[in-house]
């Protein structure tokens, strides 16, 4: 089959640059999401996040025809699902969403369909989308079933889209043969041939090889912090080692994968999955310990001046120079505090507006704060020269040079 037609489900961080991409490669796509204000912007050719390029190659798609939002599905020859996956109190994974999106699709899926899960899921999701539409009597035995992670960079992620190589697992050897021909119309790295199983467990162990070295880094941190050592001197000595690389510790670890993806294993593997559980502690832990080191120099410039501190924290997003808040330990942090009641000046250069929080511009907070939290190492707080006021910064950003001069 030579797909002409693609039905994308969830116009979110990757369905809409998804989308957006597939339209400027000449193939019919109708995006489909659930919030209508998303839909109609979409359909003006604009964009709800934020994403380098983005808005080009959606304006483009939407001007050309090829893009047409929607809240309901259509006949398609390839349906992509790519909807959230979170989890429930006590990090029990959620695939309510993939279920929802599945049932939403089946009355259009046809036999010689291509069904993609491109949305990170613990290890037997794509299988259960299998059950779902075969339960909505659909006959899947001529529908092609894949799971295809995404594993893109926010603020690089229509670059990537195209570059990286791709990992492809069907319920079958045909669905994985023709879903990996779908993705090399469009992918110019490598296309990666699996199961579905293994291709579900590959992206959770990418994320979760991440989160252990970035919690031996944020460990790493708080022992410094005890023995009064500078980490990131530390660590750019030990990293002169030719087989030593060790990361840069942060406010903790955000974003809908890392911060996420672990927990989809512990919870399947039980005791057997130590390490990657204990690594998540870890860098639920660091966040924690930010916030009370804050607190502890609130106390004390309340008890050497008889007020107050303002608390400037600079950055919300989960990594830099995006928009994303998703599971983001910078916002933990600052809602945290304003929770407890300490005066907080939110900094967030990449959003101009929230429903939670009053922003500040860079210049006033650090003009008007008494206490500088750098939380998030944005572009905008690099270069910043600050003189007589208590800072703490856990993201480096004072030890990086402002690239831009």
């Amino acid at each position: 089959m030579q797909a002409k037609t693609v039905c994308v489900v969830g116009l979110g961080y990757i369905g809409l640059p998804t989308a957006a991409l597939l339209a400027n490669r000449q193939y019919h796509v109708h995006g489909v999401d659930v919030v209508q204000s998303t839909v109609d912007t979409i359909n003006q050719g604009k964009i709800h996040i934020v994403e380098p390029d983005l808005d080009t190659f959606v304006r483009s798609a939407v001007n050309s025809g090829n893009l047409v939002a929607d809240i309901k599905p259509k006949a398609s020859d390839v349906f992509i699902i790519a909807v959230p996956t979170p989890f429930h109190d006590g990090f029990v994974p959620n695939i309510d969403y993939v279920v929802s999106a599945t049932e939403a699709i089946a009355p259009y899926v046809q036999a010689g369909n291509i069904v993609i899960l491109e949305s990170t899921s613990p290890v037997g999701t794509t299988d259960k989308i299998a059950q779902v539409l075969e339960e909505k009597g659909v006959d899947i035995s001529h529908v092609h079933i894949a799971h295809c992670p995404e594993r893109v960079l926010p603020g690089q992620i229509m670059r990537e889209l195209v570059e990286n190589d791709r990992i492809v697992g069907g319920i079958n050897e045909k669905a994985t043969k023709e879903t990996a021909a779908f993705y090399a119309t469009f992918v110019s790295g490598n296309i990666l041939q699996t199961d579905a199983k293994t291709a579900e467990m590959a992206k959770l162990t990418e994320n979760s090889y991440r989160d252990v070295n970035i919690a031996f880094a944020n460990e790493l941190s708080i022992l410094c912090d005890k023995f009064d050592i500078d980490v990131w001197e530390l660590i750019g000595l030990a990293n002169r080692h030719p087989r030593v690389n060790i990361l840069q510790p942060g406010t903790g670890v955000g974003g809908h994968c890392i911060a996420v993806d672990p927990w989809f294993i512990v919870h399947a593997g039980g005791e057997d999955a130590k390490i990657i559980k204990t690594a998540r502690e870890v860098n639920t832990y660091k966040t924690e310990w930010a916030i009370e080191k804050i607190k502890q120099a609130a106390q004390t410039f309340k008890n050497k001046e008889g007020r107050d501190a303002k608390i400037a924290c600079m950055g919300l997003a989960f990594k830099p120079n995006i928009d994303d808040l998703r599971e983001s330990p910078a916002v933990y942090v600052t809602r945290e505090l304003l929770a407890q009641k300490y005066n907080v000046l939110s900094v967030e250069p990449n959003l101009e507006v929230s429903d939670e929080f009053v922003l500040y511009d860079v210049d006033t907070a650090i003009e008007d704060a008494d206490i500088i939290v750098f939380l998030v190492s944005h572009d905008e707080f690099k270069g910043i020269r600050i003189f007589g006021k208590t800072v703490f910064d856990f993201c480096g950003v004072t030890r990086i040079k402002d690239e831009r001069k």
